[in-house]
């Protein structure tokens, strides 16, 4: 648990009402600002206090003390909560740390983001220390509580185990349970899933869904057994099914679904002109994706798409405020609440000029300031991946019958290999490639061929994977292990090797599955492997995301798991993994 049950403890309170009594300034008095007002949904004059983190008064008045205060006058300027993302997945190569630094640059203050290799990388006691440090930064984080792994794994009854899921949910900082990728398993009758659900309800938290072409019985069935929103809404019917049944819609614009647009477009052609139901979320894209911003770019499609402008607020702030129970903190700018405030030049426009988090300047008048510091990531055993095992010409035994097709980015069917696989390197007019899943600390592999990732990939690894395993592509294995040799040795990452040489690197310093690196730095290395991937090959939207759902079983119709190649519809390992 965290080591302070309540936000601000009872010492600071009584300071916060003392500023109201004239006893002490506040920190900061934001002058002559217009403001939206989503209680009566308006754009209203006031005179702003913050004190600290806090927004102690919003009203006429002005402060009868103001030593030391910075008084800012906001006239030419209007202000909006501080806007959430609600469904982030904060280690798409950037981390924690860079992804809410860069969000809250761009006026995302808060975040709620997906356990999912806290779960699976740290110990319970060390994931705990980690999400604490996390409070100590400007941005505001709050989490999910997963209840299952999104693959097949060995281990799973211990990293999922009753003590360990009921400890996350009983978290102050988790918000969630969910997303719920193995809802078949709870409509199976899985009692133990169901029980977690149970208790996230008793303690007053959400449950997400992550529901694609259910149908509209499957989603009363999910809404009956606890389920409040999801995210997997593609067409305006999908949206109108949903919001019937009684669920929450987020709607969804990221790089292997920028679906928002044209679900904003038909739900209106639906004749749906209320939106207090609806949230928007970039769904945890890769780093490129968010060059034109985070929740400000969600609003802007919005408004561009003919939603009301303080609608389009609504469903980045208050909106996903209610949802969470949290509107007494976050999503409005109003008496109580943690100061999280952006500074627009017009209505129109809501990427800030300025960013107030946690009454801190983030950007002051179009200038990053340095609000955010250093992260201690070795105290939370995030370090360079040593690999204490060698990848060998053994290893690259291919024999196997059955070969995984890409239909897309992430969908993957089933197929006979037709090919001669016997041989040291497949001619580059096929489209086939070796693949190999690796445990990561060299116990296990399971070795297959894959049909549509690219043409001309010699050799490729990657330690990003949806495991933390290593994943290798490619035509030739003595590129394939000149690839891995060299993930190893800068400690994780993707790198691409040709003709015995290196092409191309992402390091990945954090347990090979992240970078220290910021989100920009990071925007040009991987659109510069996105290009090399595909010049040689790759077709789809996103190779980072292939990567990621090469393992993951909430997707059709057959997956490479650290189990062995699993068919995802029958729930069976039709080739288990081999011990090396």
């Amino acid at each position: 648990m965290l080591d302070q049950r309540y936000r601000w403890k009872n010492k600071k309170l009584r300071e916060h009402v003392a500023v109201l009594n004239g006893h002490k300034s506040p920190t900061l008095v934001l002058k002559n600002a217009v403001y939206l007002n989503q209680a009566i949904r308006s754009w209203l004059t006031a005179n702003i206090w913050i004190y600290d983190d806090r927004i102690v008064y919003v009203g006429n008045e002005m402060p009868k003390r103001l030593t030391g205060a910075e008084i800012i006058d906001c006239q030419g300027s209007f202000l909006v909560p501080g806007y959430i993302e609600p469904h982030v997945h904060p280690f798409q190569l950037y981390n924690p740390h860079s992804f809410a630094q860069y969000a809250s640059q761009h006026g995302t203050t808060t975040l709620i983001n997906d356990n999912m290799v806290l779960a699976l990388h740290l110990e319970k006691k060390k994931a705990f220390s980690f999400l604490r440090e996390m409070r100590t930064i400007p941005a505001t984080m709050y989490w999910w509580c997963r209840f299952d792994p999104q693959t097949e794994i060995g281990h799973e009854e211990s990293i999922f185990s009753h003590a360990n899921v009921k400890s996350w949910l009983e978290h102050d900082a988790v918000l969630q349970g969910g997303e719920l990728t193995g809802w078949p398993k709870l409509l199976s009758g899985d009692d133990l899933m169901l029980h977690w659900i149970q208790e996230a309800k008793r303690m007053r938290k959400q449950i997400e869904g992550h529901f694609p072409g259910a149908s509209e019985m499957t989603l009363a069935k999910l809404m009956l057994l606890g389920a409040d929103c999801d995210h997997e809404a593609m067409t305006g019917d999908d949206v109108l099914k949903r919001l019937l049944q009684g669920y929450y819609v987020s709607l969804r614009y990221s790089s292997i679904r920028p679906d928002l647009p044209h679900l904003l477009e038909e739900v209106q052609e639906l004749g749906i002109q209320h939106y207090d139901k609806f949230m928007m979320t970039t769904d945890g894209s890769p780093p490129s994706f968010y060059e034109e911003g985070v929740s400000d770019r969600l609003i802007k499609i919005a408004i561009e798409q003919g939603i009301p402008i303080i609608d389009a607020y609504n469903m980045a702030t208050i909106n996903i405020a209610r949802y969470y129970n949290i509107e007494y903190l976050h999503g409005n700018i109003a008496t109580g609440r943690v100061a999280n405030i952006n500074f627009l030049e017009s209505k129109e426009n809501p990427t800030p000029v300025s960013v107030l988090a946690k009454g801190e300047w983030v950007v002051k008048d179009r200038e990053v300031q340095n609000a955010f510091k250093s992260f201690p990531w070795q105290e939370f055993d995030f370090s360079p991946l040593n690999l204490e095992w060698n990848l060998t010409m053994d290893d690259m035994q291919f024999s196997m019958p059955l070969g995984m097709l890409m239909e897309n980015a992430v969908i993957i069917k089933p197929y006979s290999i037709g090919i001669d696989i016997s041989v040291d390197e497949i001619p580059c007019s096929y489209d086939e490639s070796f693949m190999m899943l690796i445990d990561r600390h060299g116990k296990w592999r399971i070795n297959t061929i894959i049909k549509g990732f690219a043409t001309d990939v010699s050799g490729f690894a990657s330690s990003f994977s949806n495991t933390g395993d290593i994943v290798l592509i490619g035509k030739n294995k003595e590129d394939m292990i000149k690839a891995f040799d060299r993930m190893k040795e800068i400690g994780g990452g993707l790198v691409l090797a040709e003709r015995g040489k290196i092409v191309y690197e992402v390091p990945l310093t954090l347990n090979g599955i992240m970078s220290d690196k910021t989100v920009e730095q990071l925007m040009e290395e991987e659109k510069q492997l996105s290009c090399l991937l595909r010049e040689r090959g790759y077709r789809y939207s996103d190779p980072i995301y292939s990567l990621l759902f090469f393992s993951s079983t909430h997707l059709p119709y057959i997956r490479i798991t650290p189990n062995g190649i699993y068919d995802v519809m029958n729930k069976v390992v039709l080739f288990p993994s081999i011990m090396r």
